[in-house]
């Protein structure tokens, strides 16, 4: 039986009031306690420009805090500085890979302290577009207690260069072989169907979902299968 988690995308002081809040009625109705990240320093003009600022923002990520929600440091600014892939080529943008060590150092950093601020001590990481590189884990390490990842494609998690890494196969709720399988939403982007499709799956399959803070994480090194997997799924990708 498949493990899943829901994963919540660009949570800030930017964004659809209403959609996160429909959001958060659906997942209190089914128990549901997401992964959400939320972006620390939000610099992004496609979010400022579009949504309000909501002064009650802070105070919504406490309330999910005590509801048992897993909240994520998801970058820094959230603002795309390279064209590069990183070691998880998804897309061909990033706030990260590609920028230098000290500079990766300072944004974890910086992040890290904001959420802080706001009483979260974030244990999991993924960064804007799902890019990062080597040099974003050294600065994870150096500049924060997170070991956990949230990103790159594999069957179940795996433990390597000292992460966890959660795999996230899916943009939307759906029958996957794996064994444990990441869905990740932007409530900031989604459609009535999109709240209707989820709502039909919880429905019949809300107890497979599990917080991260409930997963027994072990040090399982990477297989052989799932470096093929990367291989075929980073060459379609291209």
């Amino acid at each position: 039986m498949s493990q899943y988690i829901l994963r919540l995308d660009d949570a800030s002081d930017y964004m659809d009031v209403k959609k996160w809040q429909r959001m958060e009625e659906l997942l209190d109705q089914y128990g549901i306690k997401p992964l959400v990240g939320v972006i620390p320093d939000n610099l992004d003009s496609s979010l400022t420009d579009t949504y309000e600022q909501d002064p009650e923002f802070w105070d919504k990520t406490a309330r999910w805090k005590e509801k048992g929600w897993e909240l994520a440091l998801h970058g820094c600014y959230h603002k795309y500085t390279t064209k590069e892939g990183g070691i998880n080529p998804v897309n061909q943008r990033s706030e990260f890979a590609g920028v230098p060590l000290d500079k990766q150092k300072e944004m974890i950093r910086h992040g890290v302290d904001v959420l802080k601020g706001h009483d979260i001590e974030p244990k999991v990481f993924f960064a804007p577009s799902h890019i990062f590189d080597e040099n974003t884990l050294v600065a994870l390490k150096e500049e924060s207690d997170i070991r956990i990842i949230s990103d790159t494609i594999a069957n179940d998690v795996y433990f390597e260069n000292d992460f966890y890494f959660i795999p996230q196969q899916s943009r939307r709720v759906r029958k996957l072989p794996f064994k444990v399988c990441t869905f990740c939403y932007h409530p900031n982007m989604m459609k009535d169907e999109d709240f209707e499709e989820l709502e039909i799956f919880l429905k019949g399959r809300h107890s497979n979902f599990a917080s991260v803070q409930d997963m027994k994480l072990k040090e399982r090194p990477i297989s052989n299968f799932v470096r093929v997997l990367h291989t075929i799924y980073f060459e379609k990708r291209r």
